[in-house]
């Protein structure tokens, strides 16, 4: 059955994301989602995806990405691309809900992490910016590594810190993703000016 339409949302970042490709029904394992950020709203941290690319379109509203060294903020029509490696963060700008079409290639790991990290904040379960607490934080971070990476501290001294917590999380029952924060309950009609920027192969237009 197509996943199309499940509802996931972070209360701590003010994200709500509605599924409009899963990777488990795509061919090449892409997520394509579209994405709404409430005023005041941001990623948790900055960080980078070591194997992963991803490609944004703004729908509505206003939305600022720092990629690198370089900050950009996009409107409607404005597009942003993230190859994997690089360092990026990105937050809501004005009064406006922001909507932004994102592609995640390849997606399935990511949604795993991403789906854990969502349902951790949804059950108190984060910092105030919806990072996992430490000892979580250590067990899925070791276990994603090669999916996503915070950009501070370095990343030798995470694995240090990680490879020492890690264990310990593991011990007290901490798993790197939890199944019941993978599917939803809340699904919907997506938008129709969302999946309008799909092409033919399920993917975002450039």
């Amino acid at each position: 059955m197509s996943r199309r339409g499940e509802v996931f949302d972070n209360p701590v970042t003010g994200e709500r994301v509605v599924v409009l490709v899963h990777p488990d029904d795509h061919p090449e394992g892409v997520l394509v989602a579209q994405l709404f950020v409430e005023p005041g709203g941001r990623v948790a941290t900055p960080h980078f995806h070591p194997t992963l690319r991803e490609r944004f379109q703004v729908l509505a509203g206003r939305i600022c990405f720092r990629i690198g060294d370089e900050e950009r903020e996009l409107g409607p029509g404005d597009a942003a691309e993230i190859p994997a490696g690089v360092v990026h963060d990105w937050w809501q700008v004005g009064p406006d809900v922001a909507e932004v079409v994102g592609e995640v290639s390849p997606g399935a790991r990511f949604v795993e992490m991403v789906g854990t990290i969502f349902g951790l904040a949804r059950d108190g379960k984060s910092d105030r910016k919806g990072v996992p607490r430490p000892l979580q934080l250590a067990v899925t971070a070791s276990a994603y590594r090669d999916t996503m990476v915070i950009a501070s501290p370095p990343e030798a001294v995470q694995r240090v810190v990680f490879a020492a917590l890690a264990p310990l999380g593991r011990a007290l029952g901490r798993r790197p993703i939890y199944e019941e924060y993978l599917h939803s309950d809340v699904v919907v009609e997506p938008d129709p000016a969302a999946l309008a920027m799909l092409d033919g192969d399920g993917r975002l237009r450039r």
